[in-house]
């Protein structure tokens, strides 16, 4: 446009209408002005009435913006002047007003940031979720991702040879047996965590499964009886709920959920979180895994950790024990490290990590989703690194064989620890017992307790035990002399813990049951009226009960004589 159209008002470019205002770093809109002189002109000189300029010093030069030409003398209408003095007494805009468009233009971006991200975090939600692949247990685990009371998580690494490298390693053919399996327990208050080994040689029984088919349809597996753990995966098709099935039947405790992983998942999740630092009690070179490590520390990820964790005949007496016990070490020093500032700080490892670990992943439904999956990790993260303890099942040699290559769960030592890990019994010093005796439900356990012949109580099953209210009341009746028990038959529904209801005037008849039954302090439930006349307090039997006789809770204190490693130490594999 040129400089003459410029007077033209039907012919001005509303963009030519503003301009900066040194003094204010604001656009403002040009208005009539006479003799060329513009708004800042005006107002400079209402400033220097004070003696002082916004810009330059006192007696220096002022920076105007260039006068508009006067437009059309029939567009002022005669107020050429008027408006001239209007325009120089125009005050500045208050810093209010500045604030609130500054705000108005931050707003705009920071929307604009928001909803990028979203759809940052949307693709990124896309890309964790079609990562990770799902199996169908029925109702062999938790439909739900967290439980209130302890979560129960079986951990299973497969032998099956998927993706390039791997030849060397596994069964050739394999479908993927139960290779690798820990039964990782937390605790209720997320304090603390026990990770149990289970022996892939360990001989069991396997019970029925149903597994769903690729059409599907459901197909029971016939159990079979005497065979070693790891079959209890990929044999006959059976699934990872068939080994949840068999960990149940074996333990008592019943796996919420599953997270299997095979060869790739190592080489994997240890190049992501940038290698794994283990320790070595003397050099090792193992020809048959090609592993070559140096005696003291050293940083293993890819093809050396699944190395690692492969070789049976690098450590103790080269059995499948003594690799349980580089793996629980392994698992440790890679907890750490995931739990490092280096790690939680750092964007790009994070984002491998989370890639790898989803992508490696196969798991329940119930955990079948990238927010699933973050929810459990989150859960799980509360546990302080020195309170997650690795146990191995405790086991002696196959008895049924001359020359030992099997083994079986030790008797006692074994039930011992599956006890402790069913009542939620911590294996670390949590220093939790302090406060339990502080407590008013551990209190509840203090105090007088009745006779037994004083004990009135009514006996419901609430677990999965046929016949355990009648057998409960038999043992009672005849091997403790509570003669005033009754057998109620089912519970309206099942319950994972026993409890036990009672009246405040009952408080001395439930401490003496408690005692029999072994009852934990969680399981009183006592009420606010007191009991009329001959009512009897309410016993309902769940899951966690085991049969007559057999305490609800396990022991106070594990064996010591169990193999067992903390994650928050570095121990040298010898």
């Amino acid at each position: 446009m040129d400089a003459q159209s410029r007077g033209r008002a039907d012919d001005i470019d509303p963009a030519d209408q503003w301009v900066l205002n040194p003094h204010t770093g604001n656009y403002e809109l040009r208005l009539d002005q006479s003799a060329g002189e513009s708004p800042v002109a005006a107002r400079t000189t209402t400033a220097e009435d004070s003696g002082r300029r916004r810009t330059g010093s006192p007696d220096g030069p002022r920076r105007e913006v260039p006068g508009q030409r006067s437009r059309r003398a029939s567009q002022s209408g005669g107020r050429g002047a008027e408006a001239t003095a209007t325009a120089g007494r125009r005050k500045r805009k208050s810093p209010k007003a500045r604030r609130k468009k500054a705000l108005m233009w931050t707003g705009g971006v920071t929307a604009l940031l928001v909803v990028s991200a979203s759809i940052g975090a949307y693709l990124l939600y896309e890309r964790f979720n079609s990562n990770i692949d799902t199996v169908d247990i029925g109702d062999a685990g938790n439909k739900d991702v967290l439980s209130d009371g302890p979560m129960n998580i079986l951990i299973i690494g497969t032998d099956k040879r998927t993706g390039k490298g791997n030849e060397g390693y596994g069964d050739k053919g394999s479908e993927g047996h139960a290779d690798t399996n820990i039964l990782f327990h937390v605790s209720e208050d997320r304090t603390n965590a026990t990770a149990m080994s289970i022996p892939r040689d360990l001989m069991t029984d396997i019970p029925d499964c149903e597994t769903k088919q690729p059409d599907g349809s459901e197909k029971v597996i016939q159990g079979t009886p005497n065979v070693r753990f790891n079959v209890s995966l990929g044999q006959e098709g059976r699934d990872p709920g068939c080994t949840m099935r068999t960990v149940e039947a074996i333990t008592g405790v019943k796996p919420d959920h599953f997270m299997m992983v095979d060869f790739n998942a190592v080489k994997e999740l240890t190049t992501a979180v940038g290698g794994v630092k283990v320790c070595m009690a003397k050099p090792i070179d193992d020809p048959k895994s090609h592993l070559k490590l140096p005696k003291g520390e050293s940083r293993v990820e890819g093809e050396d950790a699944l190395a690692l964790l492969r070789t049976r005949h690098s450590f103790g007496n080269e059995s499948d024990l003594d690799r349980i016990k580089v793996q629980q070490q392994f698992l440790g020093s890679m907890i750490r490290e995931m739990k490092s500032s280096d790690t939680l700080t750092n964007p790009t490892k994070l984002f491998k990590l989370a890639d790898a670990a989803t992508n490696a992943l196969t798991v329940d439904q119930g955990i079948g989703s990238a927010k699933k999956l973050m929810t459990l990790a989150q859960e799980i993260g509360k546990v302080d690194t020195k309170n997650i303890t690795f146990v191995t099942m405790p086991v002696i040699d196959n008895p049924a064989e001359p020359t030992p290559i099997t083994v079986v769960v030790a008797p006692q030592k074994g039930e011992q620890l599956f006890a402790m890990m069913r009542s939620d019994t911590s294996l670390t010093e949590v220093k939790q017992k302090e406060k339990a005796a502080k407590s008013k439900q551990a209190a509840l356990l203090k105090g007088p307790k009745a006779a037994p012949a004083d004990v009135r109580v009514d006996v419901l099953n609430g677990g999965e035990i046929a016949g355990a209210a009648g057998a409960t009341v038999t043992w009672l009746q005849n091997e403790q002399g509570v003669l005033k028990s009754t057998n109620k038959a089912n519970a309206p529904e099942k319950i994972k813990k026993t409890t036990l209801a009672y009246a405040p005037n009952q408080a001395d008849q439930a401490r003496a049951l408690a005692e029999m039954m072994g009852l934990p302090a969680t399981a009183m439930k006592p009420g606010t009226a007191d009991a009329e006349g001959l009512q009897a307090m309410v016993l309902t039997l769940g899951a966690d009960f085991k049969g007559a006789g057999i305490p609800i809770t396990g022991p106070a204190k594990a064996p010591e004589d169990i193999q067992r490693a903390s994650a928050d130490k570095a121990v040298c594999a010898q």
